[in-house]
């Protein structure tokens, strides 16, 4: 089925189509994507001041409705009894993939609730784009979002996630990135490899590579490497070395209180004892206890 006869069937049920949007480069939007935009009843989207100049780009005259995490709340009661009256809106997001890490959430949710169709559209995605030319493993790995602003609450976050072996991604701002990386270089081991990637799909695209620390070195000495939206991919903790950290009484312990309690109590209780990470403790037993 096309996009314009999807949209005229949609208009027949009232349908909200997640429509992902270029992150820099314009020529990545989809032929759908364009028809979609196109042919639906309203666009809801983050910032209508951002999105207005894209739709004009694509002589789409769809009327704009503004949905951000401000007003989500108050919006999405309008937009999903537009919905059930048979209109078919799109949501958009500044760039990217809506809901990840912006707004939407709320009227998904909602929609599903109220047995309303939900189309997304697969597209542009920062996650997927920096993680694919990376060069880090990509079979098992966690999106982070935005670490906090606060540094204790980061730092606190850091410490947490210091034993996941999976690869983690998160996106982060250029007014914070050498605050993110000296955290990233003293809550995690100090050879853990890091790659960020700058720029995704614009002119000045940047991949670079390293530990923490010797990131942190390049981008304080190149004020360039500061600009633009950041994603920074970190490897996991090697399995080996989340086992080597715990000491063996709380190995021993963990072994025990499993037999009794569910692993996330077993692992809160141990770490209590002995003074260990809840988090190792919990990986650790994931790894060999096979509960």
């Amino acid at each position: 089925m096309s996009a314009g006869n999807e949209v005229k069937e949609a208009k027949k049920k009232g349908t909200l189509f997640i429509v992902p949007t270029p992150i820099g480069n314009l020529g990545d939007i989809t032929e759908r994507a364009i028809e979609v935009l196109a042919q639906v009843d309203a666009i809801a989207a983050e910032d209508t001041r951002h999105s207005g100049p894209l739709m004009q780009h694509l002589g789409i005259k769809t009327p704009l409705i503004t949905l951000h995490e401000h007003n989500e709340s108050q919006k999405t009661a309008v937009l999903i009894e537009q919905l059930q009256q048979g209109k078919s809106l799109a949501l958009i997001s500044d760039a990217g993939t809506p809901l990840i890490s912006d707004p939407g959430y709320t009227l998904v949710r909602q929609c599903r609730q109220a047995q309303l169709p939900v189309v997304a559209l697969p597209g542009p995605c920062a996650i997927t784009t920096a993680l694919s030319a990376a060069g880090l493993a990509t079979d098992r790995f966690t999106f982070e979002g935005f670490l906090p602003a606060k540094p204790q609450q980061r730092r606190k976050q850091l410490s947490e996630l210091a034993t996941e072996t999976r690869t983690m991604v998160f996106y982060e701002s250029p007014h914070r990135i050498l605050h993110t990386l000296a955290d990233l270089s003293t809550h995690l081991d100090s050879e853990r490899e890091i790659v960020l990637a700058r720029e995704l799909t614009k002119q000045f695209e940047t991949y670079l590579s390293g530990t923490a620390a010797q990131l942190l070195e390049k981008l304080t000495a190149d004020r360039n490497q500061q600009r633009g939206e950041m994603v920074i991919i970190v490897a996991g903790q090697r399995k080996e070395k989340v086992a080597a950290d715990i000491l063996p009484e709380a190995q021993k312990a963990m072994t025990l209180l499993c037999q009794e309690l569910p692993l996330k109590k077993a692992a809160a209780i141990c770490a209590g004892l002995y003074d260990e990470r809840k988090n190792a403790l919990y990986q650790w037993a994931l790894e060999n206890l096979n509960k």
